[in-house]
């Protein structure tokens, strides 16, 4: 199944674990694909690089690196404008439109409150695990 992770869910599961943890391991698998962006990586990078996460530049750049290999960057084709309390939320969309994604996992609570955007079903990875993959 192709999807997107936004940020948080990739940081959370890189750096804490829990149900991201298990999204990210159904990634490593080829259970899920991964599609990400240039952009989405930029702002990956810039939330790893503040000092509450105490990440050298050399951790935050590996993990970069290991994200860049192990899902699939998508070139973005165009800028959505959907979501305005918090512009940066587009640039999942936008991934996802540009991958042609079948689900959104997210944390993020205004990607949430839209359920599905486009036809693409947006999952809280709380759930997404469960409801795909059972135990």
């Amino acid at each position: 199944m192709r999807v997107v992770c936004d940020k948080n869910v990739l940081i959370s599961g890189k750096l804490f674990g829990g149900k991201p943890r298990d999204v990210l391991l159904f990634c490593s698998t080829g259970k899920l694909t991964n599609f990400t962006s240039l952009e989405l990586l930029k702002e990956i990078e810039q939330v790893l690089l503040r000092p509450k996460f105490g990440l050298t530049e050399e951790q935050v750049y590996g993990i970069i690196r290991l994200f860049r290999e192990t899902f699939s960057v998508v070139r973005l084709e165009s800028r959505i404008s959907f979501i305005t309390a918090d512009p940066d939320d587009n640039r999942i969309l936008e991934t996802a439109s540009a991958a042609q994604e079948k689900a959104i996992i997210c944390g993020d609570a205004h990607l949430l409150y839209l359920a599905e955007w486009n036809g693409i079903p947006v999952f809280n990875p709380d759930n997404f695990p469960g409801k795909y993959f059972p135990a």
